[in-house]
């Protein structure tokens, strides 16, 4: 069935819509950063670059380490930002610009977030790097998708009930890393993780400067959330819809974060440039040795 123009949405130079790429730009490898100005910080380790490309927040650049092809991707902020980066992304190796039509055979992906993010248990530090077994979403990304077959409904359920989930707000679900992906980046250095992810970075993540929240307790609630052991770490705004769709799409997806802030403490990172380049330079090296 040929893809409507509405549905698949192309540029007049036969792009992705937002990504502003062709399929011939992106590597099978993709690292994905919020921030534009994160994606030059990866890219300068490269040992070529051949793809240098933006559109709004969304910038490109793809190239070679050791002779591994690699491309890294800003996404923006929010889930919202991730459904249009993992729909166009898979588009661009799935899907036949010319005939608008759905490949055969399908390509996998691999997906690895380099993120930062907020610890809520005293015994993650600032510095500390976490990669996210599960993540837990906060946000309705997934409920608009035929999604229950990849979803944790136990573990969704346990969280509702310990937090006194209120009714007005979006159903929380809980999806999981690709496990045999994520065994390329563990090392001792690396916390496993649980991961919240947040609609926003305010109210939603229990902040307080002139707006009351709806729930005071909200943090203290998840930090106090226990599942047969396994607790809530983080707070972040991507990693869930990252997984959700990956799963969904076929692609293997990791998210790999840095420490920048303690909420349980307090505390926040007085040079948060410096660790977030130490992670880069651990994933690329985990990606390429």
């Amino acid at each position: 069935m040929q893809l409507k123009a509405s549905e698949l949405v192309l540029n007049a130079d036969n792009s992705i819509y937002h990504l502003n790429i062709v399929p011939e730009d992106l590597a099978d490898t993709i690292i994905t950063v919020g921030d534009p100005d994160r994606v030059p910080v990866v890219s300068k380790y490269f040992d070529t670059i051949e793809v240098k490309k933006g559109k709004r927040e969304f910038h490109t650049h793809t190239g070679t380490l050791n002779g591994k092809r690699i491309s890294v991707i800003s996404t923006g902020i929010g889930t919202d930002n991730i459904d249009i980066v993992l729909n166009e992304l898979d588009a661009l190796v799935n899907i036949n610009f010319d005939t608008r039509t759905i490949n055969e055979h399908k390509k996998q992906l691999d997906i690895i977030r380099i993120g930062t993010t907020g610890a809520i248990q005293p015994n993650i530090e600032v510095g500390d790097f976490l990669l996210s077994e599960r993540a837990i979403g906060f946000d309705s990304l997934l409920r608009f998708y035929d999604a229950k077959h990849i979803l944790d409904e136990a573990l969704q359920n346990s969280f509702m009930k310990h937090t006194d989930w209120s009714k007005d707000k979006s159903t929380p679900y809980v999806v999981s890393c690709d496990h045999d992906l994520a065994a390329l980046f563990m090392s001792d250095e690396m916390h496993k993780g649980f991961t919240a992810t947040n609609v926003g970075f305010y109210g939603p993540q229990g902040r307080k400067l002139r707006l009351k929240t709806e729930d005071e307790n909200l943090n203290a609630k998840l930090a106090s959330f226990d599942y047969k052991g396994l607790k809530i770490t983080n707070l972040e705004m991507e990693t869930s819809g990252i997984y959700g769709l990956a799963k969904l799409l076929g692609h293997r997806a990791v998210s790999l974060n840095c420490i920048l802030a303690n909420r349980s403490t307090g505390e926040f990172l007085t040079n948060p440039t410096v660790a977030t380049e130490k992670l880069i330079k651990f994933t690329l090296n985990k990606l390429t040795e």
